[in-house]
C-alpha cells in the first residue's frame, strides 16, 4: 500500500473537481463528496439559499455544527462512562482489600 496521491474526479453541485488523493482514501472521499453534495442539493431545493458559494458555506456551517454537537455529547457520554468505571473500580479495589484483611485475620 503506497501513499501517493492519484487525482480523482468528483462532481459537486453539478462542478466537476479534481482532487488528488491516496488510494486508501478513496471510498471515504466519494462518500464525504455525495454527502456533501446531498446536503447542498437540500439547501438549493429549500429555496432559502441562493448561489452555490452561500449554498456550499451554509452546508458548511450546518455539517460543523452537528459535529460539533455530535463531539459535545461524545465527549459528555466519554466522561460519564469514565466516571461510572472509576467508581466501579473503586468499589472493586475496596472489596478485594477488605477480602484481603478478613484472609489475613483468619490466618493469625
Amino acid at each position: 500500500m503506497t501513499n501517493e496521491s492519484k487525482p480523482v474526479t468528483v462532481q459537486i453541485m453539478d462542478k466537476e473537481y479534481i482532487l488528488a488523493c491516496p488510494d486508501e482514501e478513496r471510498e471515504p472521499l466519494i462518500a464525504a463528496v455525495e454527502f456533501l453534495n446531498r446536503r447542498m442539493r437540500e439547501l438549493r431545493e429549500s429555496g432559502k439559499v441562493i448561489g452555490n458559494e452561500r449554498i456550499a458555506v451554509m452546508a458548511a456551517l450546518n455539517i460543523a455544527h452537528e459535529f460539533l454537537d455530535y463531539k459535545r455529547r461524545s465527549d459528555s457520554f466519554s466522561g460519564d462512562v469514565n466516571a461510572a468505571l472509576h467508581r466501579i473500580q473503586s468499589k472493586l479495589s475496596g472489596a478485594l482489600s477488605r477480602r484481603r484483611t478478613i484472609e489475613l485475620s483468619s490466618v493469625s
